[in-house]
């Protein structure tokens, strides 16, 4: 089987949050040469291979087995892999079964490392990530077998294949804002106090506002309003409770802290209530770090492109092997379909996705 015919198979499995479908069951025997270990939590299947060849450094490969729900306006079968064009279609094919099938055929070919590799895989990444990658590596933690170096296989590229490294991610913070009143009717204004007329004087304050000026590697930390709702959805009644909703995906630079005081600074005087939520914790590896050396190196090996480097997008379980002080970087196939009707990638980035990785597996 080379890394199309296991691409294709990995895409086969409807391994929709949690459900791996059979999936890291497959993978374990594929690679029998690893030894296998399960790391089960609740509804959700982990699973660590490892082979030691010797006593150097331990780099590790991780990714998700689970996707997203299929959704509407698909022209094939979404777990049903059809070629056309150059293309593989199925649900997953970005995001993100062709870095899986890519560092599976990898670690399955490679003969000698000086060293540990190791794979790392959940079905708990497009769900709340609570019993997935974080729990995996609170376990190696315990054991005391964490790895040095990981490359997470989420798809990176943008324009073309191998022009994009994520050697970081920004952090996300969640708010919500309950401003107080008191509720009245819209004819006696002067009774009542009306949130939305507080709110209106503050907005301009908050909405979109950059909360720091960024950096070479991160965009700026921005103020993102996402709801705002209050009243009855009557003409006749003013509201008594305004809730507002936020999400600041935050760089290094701007902390809960700050975005705490940047509220009380402008809601000063407002009966009101806030409540922040940390769900992620911006990052960022060295650039000079040998993980991100080699993999720059061997993507311009293979690709020709020069990759730069970025911390955009949403989240990913890189961020909690940064938590633990592991070098991680980012890299896989162009990311232009994820989670759409149709995804699909070229059987072209995907041969050569794995070639990278063997090139990789080599220089180390």
């Amino acid at each position: 089987m080379d890394v199309i015919d296991l691409f294709k198979k990995l895409l086969s499995f409807p391994s929709i949050t949690p459900d791996d479908a059979g999936s890291l069951e497959f993978i374990k025997e594929y690679l029998k040469d690893f030894k296998a270990l399960w790391i089960n939590r609740e509804d959700t299947k982990n699973l660590f291979l490892f082979k030691k060849f010797g006593s150097g450094v331990h780099l590790c490969f991780a990714g998700h087995i689970d996707v997203v729900p299929p959704g509407d306006g698909w022209r094939s079968d979404p777990f049903k892999p059809i070629e056309k064009g150059g293309k593989i279609y199925a649900r997953g094919a970005q995001d993100m079964k062709s870095g899986v099938a890519a560092f599976l055929q990898a670690c399955k070919e490679a003969k000698d490392f000086n060293g540990t590799l190791s794979i790392l895989l959940t079905s708990d990444e497009e769900g709340s990530a609570k019993y997935g990658t974080v729990e995996v590596l609170k376990h190696l933690k315990e054991v005391d077998f964490l790895p040095d170096f990981a490359i997470v296989a989420e798809p990176t590229c943008k324009d073309v294949f191998g022009d994009t490294i994520k050697i970081g991610r920004r952090g996300s913070i969640n708010g919500v804002i309950k401003v107080f009143g008191k509720q009245g009717h819209a004819a006696y204004p002067q009774k009542a106090i009306n949130p939305i007329d507080k709110i209106a004087k503050v907005l301009p304050n908050i909405a979109g506002v950059k909360l720091d000026e960024g950096d070479k590697y991160f965009a700026p930390s921005q103020f993102v309003i996402t709801d705002i709702r209050a009243g009855m959805e009557v003409t006749n009644v003013t509201p008594g409770v305004l809730k507002m909703m936020f999400n600041v995906r935050n760089s290094t630079k701007t902390t809960k802290d700050d975005i705490k005081n940047f509220i009380e600074k402008n809601f000063a005087g407002l009966d009101y209530e806030l409540t922040l939520q940390v769900s992620a914790e911006p990052f960022l590896t060295n650039k000079d770090s040998r993980v991100v050396k080699v993999l720059r190196n061997s993507i311009e090996s293979v690709s020709g492109e020069t990759a730069n480097y970025s911390t955009d997008g949403g989240t990913s379980d890189a961020r909690f092997f940064a938590k633990y002080g592991v070098d991680v970087v980012e890299f896989g196939v162009k990311n232009d379909t994820i989670h759409a009707p149709n995804e699909c990638t070229t059987k072209e980035e995907v041969k050569k996705l794995k070639e990278i990785f063997s090139n990789v597996i080599e220089a180390f």
